[in-house]
């Protein structure tokens, strides 16, 4: 091949054109299908609301972000906070209805919080965020900080046991 047709083969390649396993790129954790974003979320808890969203992405339904507004109780939580390419970041799971939990993503670095760990096993918290689903075993609520951005613009926060953390 000409230098020419090889740069071509490499564009086409890069672009994703005539490759059919390239046509659907992968996409990146967090960022489902490309449909509009939710402008809004309940401005009370809706347990009922999340457990619909839940089931249908588990029974095969589009996996797109959604807006969350949940209640529950603190069942576990990790001691130490992660640090990840995105910042520093603390993990809880709460029950939001019986035999169901769901993990809590808290980025640190974006929060107005005391040292982690602010919540304990047992505390009475309330989450507006991000339901994000990616597998059943890789599903959570994230963006529970007031910071928004390009790819989610409804702002979040955890109320634990009566004190909002943003």
């Amino acid at each position: 091949m000409t230098h020419f047709a090889n740069r071509m083969a490499l564009l086409a390649l890069c672009a994703g054109l005539g490759l059919p396993s390239m046509s659907n790129p992968a996409l990146a954790r967090h960022k489902h299908a490309s449909t509009s974003q939710p402008t809004s979320v309940s401005d009370t808890c809706n347990n009922q609301d999340f457990l619909a969203k839940q089931q249908a992405f588990e029974n095969g339904g589009p996996k797109a972000d959604a807006a969350v507004h949940i209640c529950g109780t603190v069942l576990a939580l990790s001691q130490t906070a992660k640090q990840t390419r995105s910042g520093r970041h603390g993990y809880f799971y709460i029950t939001v209805a019986p035999n169901i939990s769901i993990r809590i993503v808290t980025n640190l670095d974006e929060m107005h919080t005391p040292a982690w760990p602010w919540v304990a096993k047992g505390d009475q918290v309330e989450v507006v965020g991000r339901y994000y689903y990616d597998s059943a075993r890789q599903q959570g609520v994230d963006w529970t900080h007031r910071g928004t951005g390009r790819s989610w613009g409804i702002p979040g926060y955890v109320i634990v046991n009566g004190t909002k953390y943003d």
